[in-house]
């Protein structure tokens, strides 16, 4: 089962996860939320449009802009709307 760990806790865990570009995309609802903050930042993917972040966080410990998620994707990524993703030292495992 896919999951994302950062500092030994496992943020996200699921069997239902979307592979895109190689990037585990994680349901809404397998994600931790507790270990999510969200950012400011926002990039735009030319066909899965406005990306929006999360800064992971678990202790004292914060991974700026680790996790990323589409709320509004364009019509050809709409199956990961809402679904997070990883990477800056989170640790996905497939």
């Amino acid at each position: 089962m896919p999951r994302a760990i950062f500092q030994d806790a496992v943020i996200a865990e699921s069997d239902d996860c979307e592979v895109v570009e190689g990037n585990q995309y994680f349901p809404p609802g397998s994600v931790n939320r507790a270990h999510l903050k969200p950012s400011d930042t926002h990039t735009v993917c030319q066909w899965k449009g406005t990306a929006s972040y999360y800064d992971v966080v678990v202790g004292e410990s914060v991974n700026k802009d680790a996790a990323w998620y589409y709320p509004h994707p364009k019509e050809e990524a709409a199956r990961i709307k809402d679904f997070v993703a990883f990477w800056r030292g989170v640790k996905v495992e497939a």
